[in-house]
């Protein structure tokens, strides 16, 4: 893993989620022009399929409407199909596949927020 979590920590919001008083998991947001950027969006493997992943990315268009932005974008691997199988169901659409030079996939997503 390469991510640079002290500067996440400095630079970017970072909310977490709680289940009875227990952290489940968390979501990495970052505004930019026009847009909210979720850099990163985990659960807890033993909470998972418990509408939890669908909360955070909920509380992450919430805080894209106040602060006055109309669109969320999100980029993960091609091979997290469970993924993009929820953000599809969340509404977003598939904007691009990239090829990264390390073999990865990439898929950027967006979803359009109405006021």
């Amino acid at each position: 893993m390469t991510a640079d979590y002290d500067a996440a920590l400095r630079h970017h919001r970072i909310d977490l989620l709680t289940v009875d008083g227990v952290w489940a998991g968390l979501i990495q947001t970052v505004p930019a022009e026009g847009h909210l950027l979720v850099e990163n969006v985990a659960v807890d493997p033993d909470l998972q399929g418990r509408g939890l992943g669908r909360r955070l990315m909920a509380h992450a268009e919430a805080l894209a409407a106040g602060q006055g932005l109309n669109e969320i974008r999100l980029y993960t691997n091609a091979l997290m199909g469970t993924n993009i199988r929820l953000y599809a169901a969340l509404g977003y659409g598939v904007d691009r596949t990239e090829q990264k030079p390390d073999g990865r996939t990439v898929v950027q997503m967006s979803k359009r927020l109405t006021r």
